[in-house]
């Protein structure tokens, strides 16, 4: 094996490991591929999309972590007013909805358009909300015309507004976890079904071939829970008594239902979407106890490929997959969202889950979110990759260097991803450790704080050949103590709140990483050598 020679910064590298070294020919043809990871990520509610602090943030991420798309619950909540009612006839009103679709086009990002919820005048008498702000969730069948009217103004009044042609880019998505009768449908399958038609058929009024879909269910179960009309909490016994959950036979939630439905009223399906969290909260059937599993590191991407199967079976085989909601836990209020961990889960099952799915949508990209009200803390388990204040937690680091690879794959283990890029040939690349402790759950950490900051340390060892002579790359290494903010914030006392002056260093300190140039020698050849912290995430960058 040739031993490539390399100028190297003490502090980055380790004395040369005995283990096999992996040679890159920088050179070779590279395999295609999208990133996925980029095109949609998730926020709260469309209200929230008003605020300067939100904006300023989507904008961050947007330029950074290259988003295409956000979705939001609440466009057609009544703090949008997008209804209002005089002498018994319905009139609508754009204004708040037009503020925010214009402020994001303007800063190039597209909405993922949630149908979602029932204007107070729309909804059934006296019905059910969901979250502080009162979201309603009961259908009226005999208002679903109304609704249909409603869905139909509001897309041909983005069409007016914006042109077709931009219009056809949109995606509409009809509601929002209409499984959870407890959280956000308080009606039957069928109903929900029938929504579905309603709402599709007034956007293709309007332009046959605009992209509809849904059934935007919740995380997949290994149970009957969810088989009949509504949640039987009666079927959950097989789940929470299982002895190892990850052995159990995990699968999407109304999907197939969804599809036969489809079929048989010929109704188009231009995507499927559902929410794969690795995570189930199952009930004890005997006491209604419940418990909060967390499933083994692969579950998501086995649940894309359950996916995939079923849509390829199906009527719909063409459909394209998003799956508009995913992070570690659908918890707003789990620690481990401000911690290290989840960076290196994020970057592992995005690179896993590539040629398998069109979107896997972090939710979300802020802490200016509110389902549980606002957080008693500026770090409080929070979904955002960044908090209120704009710090910039390790899960937005993992989406900026995702963003960073290149278009075309030349080299894929399970800790390493080799790429390059079309437009100019420069070489990026891709490490982290997922310590093997960790395999059987996902972390977090939602009873008790537990960082999960153990685990063992991996050896990188690779080299890249045929690069020009000098060619250099940059590389910068997240982890335990670079850009991990939280622990800083707890080294200063955590301040709460932290004063202007502490914001400003705490911005700085979260954006820093530790990063250092490195040299290709004189015949083109550059070998890396590292060890990988637990947790940790680096991405090696050609910049000449």
């Amino acid at each position: 094996m040739r031993i490539f020679c390399i100028a190297f910064i003490s502090i980055l590298f380790i004395n040369p490991i005995s283990s096999q070294d992996i040679n890159i020919d920088a050179s070779q043809n590279g395999e295609k591929f999208e990133h996925f990871w980029s095109k949609m990520v998730g926020a709260g509610r469309a209200n929230e999309g008003l605020r300067a602090g939100w904006l300023e943030q989507l904008q961050k991420v947007q330029e950074n972590c290259g988003f295409e798309y956000v979705r939001f619950h609440g466009i057609f909540h009544d703090d949008m007013f997008p209804v209002f009612e005089h002498n018994g006839k319905i009139t609508y009103n754009w204004q708040y909805i037009d503020d925010l679709f214009d402020r994001m086009l303007d800063l190039n990002v597209k909405p993922f358009v949630e149908l979602a919820y029932f204007p107070s005048i729309l909804a059934a008498e006296n019905s059910k909300t969901q979250f502080w702000w009162k979201a309603n969730i009961t259908p009226d069948e005999s208002k679903y015309n109304e609704w249909h009217n409603l869905v139909k103004a509001f897309t041909q009044h983005c069409v007016d507004r914006y042109g077709i042609d931009e219009v056809l880019t949109w995606y509409f998505e009809v509601w929002n976890e209409p499984n959870l009768t407890r959280g956000f449908w308080d009606g039957t399958k069928s109903q929900y079904f029938e929504l579905y038609k309603q709402s599709v058929l007034a956007v293709r009024s309007v332009d046959n071939r605009l992209k509809v879909g849904g059934p935007s269910s919740s995380n997949f179960v290994a149970d009957g829970r969810y088989e009949g009309e509504k949640e039987d909490t009666g079927g959950f016994t097989v789940t929470f008594t299982a002895e190892n959950i990850n052995e159990l036979q995990w699968r999407g939630v109304w999907i197939e239902d969804f599809l036969d439905y489809c079929e048989k009223e010929n109704l188009p399906v231009d995507f499927i979407s559902t929410h794969p969290y690795p995570t189930d909260f199952p009930l004890d059937p005997r006491t209604g106890k419940g418990k909060d599993f967390s499933r083994y590191v692969q579950s998501t991407v086995e649940d894309i490929k359950w996916l995939n199967k079923v849509l390829a079976k199906s009527a719909f085989p063409n459909a394209e997959i998003h799956l508009t909601e995913w992070n570690t836990t659908p918890n707003s209020r789990d620690a481990m969202h401000d911690f290290l961990p989840p960076a290196a889960y994020i970057v592992r099952t995005n690179l896993e889950s590539i040629g398998l799915t069109n979107s896997l949508a972090f939710w979300t990209f802020t802490d200016i979110f509110e389902e549980k009200g606002g957080g008693e803390s500026i770090f409080h388990g929070g979904f955002g990759m960044i908090n209120y204040q704009g710090l910039v937690k390790p899960s937005y680091h993992a989406y900026r260097m995702l963003h960073q690879l290149g278009d075309e794959k030349l080299y894929k283990d399970e800790f390493l991803f080799v790429s390059r890029k079309s437009g100019n040939g420069k070489i990026v690349a891709l490490a982290y450790n997922y310590p093997k402790e960790h395999y059987n759950a996902v972390p977090k950490s939602i009873r008790k704080i537990d960082k999960h900051y153990n685990g063992s340390s991996r050896q990188l060892n690779f080299s890249l050949s045929k690069l020009k002579p000098g060619t250099q790359f940059k590389i910068e290494i997240l982890d335990k103590d670079h850009g991990n903010i939280y622990d800083y914030w707890e080294k200063m006392g955590k301040p709460e709140p932290p004063t202007r002056e502490q914001i400003k260093v705490m911005k700085a300190f979260a954006e820093r990483l530790n990063t250092n140039i490195v040299t290709a020698d004189t015949n083109g050849n550059l070998k890396i050598q590292k060890e990988l912290t637990p947790w940790s995430v680096v991405l090696i960058e050609q910049i000449n």
